[in-house]
Order: structure tokens, then C-alpha cells, then sequence
């Protein structure tokens, strides 16, 4: 499986929300300026997002959107479902299908199942309390705040997941 760009953006719009969306509602222009993602992409997908349930609107002068739920009940599966990404790893090849399965073809479907499982597991808090998104963050508010430059020297591992 290949994760898409509409994948990887619900991701990072909806951690993006989590982080600033306790304050107030969160424009989608501002979520555009931190992420680089294009206004116009992130309402296409956030009309899904909100579609499935995870984000609500707020209209008006300080509307804008804030998450559905606590962000440790929202899970990285549920966020690329709404988007509509495939969390499937099976070989899809012309001669495969549940039907017609082709040699490896109960390989792909339990690792399908394991990935999945894996993804239901981690929750959008999980993500955004770790500490490189924490230090991400601050850089890219103080940045968007001031054009402050600012470098955080970071010596230990990613601790995404």
C-alpha cells in the first residue's frame, strides 16, 4: 500500500487541528499557511472529514473548524477512511480476487487486517503529544507569529508511534 497525498494531508490537517483547536475554532487558511497545503485541497478534504464525523464547522467571522471528538478518540484508520484512502495491501492483481485468490493472496489479506489494526490503535492524541510534534509545532506558531528563524537541535530518535 501506498499511502496518498490525500492520506498524508488528512493526517497532518487533523494533528494540526488537534494542536490548536483546543484554543478556538481553526481557520483552514491557517491550517493552509503551517502545512503548505492548498486552501482548496483542505476544504475538498474536509468536507469528507466532516462527512465521517470527525471535525465540525463553525460559521461566521471566528468560525472555523474544531475536532468532533476528544482527539484520543479519533484513530489514524478513522481519519484515512474519511479521506477515502484504501487501507488495503492485497495484491489486486487481474487474476486475484476474494473470489478467485491467488497464491499469496491470504498473505496480503492478514497483513490488510494487522495494518489496520495497527492504525485503529493509534489515536490522534498519540500523535500529537509525542514530542517531535510538540516541537514541530512550536516552531512552525513562532515562525508563522514573527518569522522568527529558530532551530531546536533534536539528538534522539523519532518517537512518532
Amino acid at each position: 500500500m501506498k499511502l496518498t497525498t490525500k492520506g498524508r494531508y488528512a493526517v497532518t490537517a487533523m494533528m494540526d487541528l488537534a494542536l490548536h483547536a483546543k484554543i478556538d475554532c481553526v481557520s483552514l487558511v491557517d491550517v493552509s499557511e503551517r502545512q503548505t497545503i492548498s486552501l482548496s485541497y483542505l476544504e475538498q478534504l474536509f468536507r469528507n472529514l466532516k462527512k465521517a464525523g470527525l471535525v465540525n464547522s463553525v460559521r461566521g467571522a471566528k468560525g472555523g473548524y474544531m475536532l468532533a471528538k476528544a482527539d484520543k478518540d479519533i484513530s489514524l484508520a478513522d481519519i484515512l477512511v474519511a479521506a477515502d484512502e484504501q487501507i488495503n495491501l492485497a495484491c489486486g492483481g487481474s487474476a486475484c480476487s476474494d473470489e478467485t485468490p491467488c497464491l499469496t493472496h491470504g498473505l496480503w489479506v492478514n497483513l490488510s487486517q494487522q495494518f489496520y489494526q495497527f492504525l485503529n490503535s493509534k489515536s490522534l492524541n498519540d500523535l500529537v503529544k509525542s514530542r517531535d510534534v510538540q516541537t514541530m509545532a512550536t516552531m512552525q506558531d513562532v515562525t508563522q507569529i514573527g518569522n522568527i528563524p529558530v532551530h531546536i537541535s533534536n539528538d534522539t530518535e523519532n518517537d512518532y508511534v
